[in-house]
């Protein structure tokens, strides 16, 4: 079973090449990293913590961001065949999987909170995704469920079963 309080500081930091990687992955500087929450099995950064609030002090609920670009492609396409909606009333009347579920929401602010949430209350209580009573992005539940471990963000295990082994596909660029 999985434990709701996150180790202290558990992200190994990003070196500047490791930075630049994200930052093709992402098309873009990214902002307010803490560290690489998971690794690809290729060794690339898949999975970054964000810091609670970014440089300009604006609020960032999503404290862990899919980098990967094969789990991103793999995710949209789950997003498009509509399972968002299917989850969220799967949650609706399935007790078990809807309590499941609320634990992810609250490891979700708990790891949060490890990484300095205390000064942010626009934030207060709100995980991500749609957490803890909708589906709303299945790239946060992913990378969530990347960033913990199976058996801690039932729809996020859910998706990766779905997606299987995106990692196995080659690389769409090297950096």
């Amino acid at each position: 079973m999985a434990t709701l309080a996150p180790v202290a500081d558990p992200y190994a930091p990003l070196t500047s090449a490791e930075l630049d990687i994200v930052a093709d992955q992402l098309g873009r500087t990214p902002r307010g990293v803490a560290g690489v929450a998971w690794r690809c099995p290729c060794g690339k950064p898949g999975v970054v913590a964000t810091y609670p609030r970014l440089e300009d002090r604006t609020p960032f609920p999503t404290t862990f961001y899919l980098t990967c670009p094969r789990a991103v492609a793999a995710v949209s396409t789950l997003e498009a065949e509509g399972l968002m909606a299917e989850w969220s009333e799967r949650l609706q009347r399935d007790a078990d999987l809807a309590g499941r579920y609320y634990r992810a929401h609250e490891h979700y602010l708990a790891a949060r909170a490890a990484l300095g949430d205390d000064d942010v209350p626009e934030i207060s209580g709100i995980s991500a995704g749609g957490m803890p009573d909708r589906v709303k992005c299945l790239h946060v539940l992913v990378a969530h469920a990347l960033a913990a471990g199976r058996g801690v963000n039932p729809i996020g295990d859910e998706a990766l079963e779905r997606i299987g082994a995106f990692w196995e596909r080659p690389c769409l660029e090297e950096s």
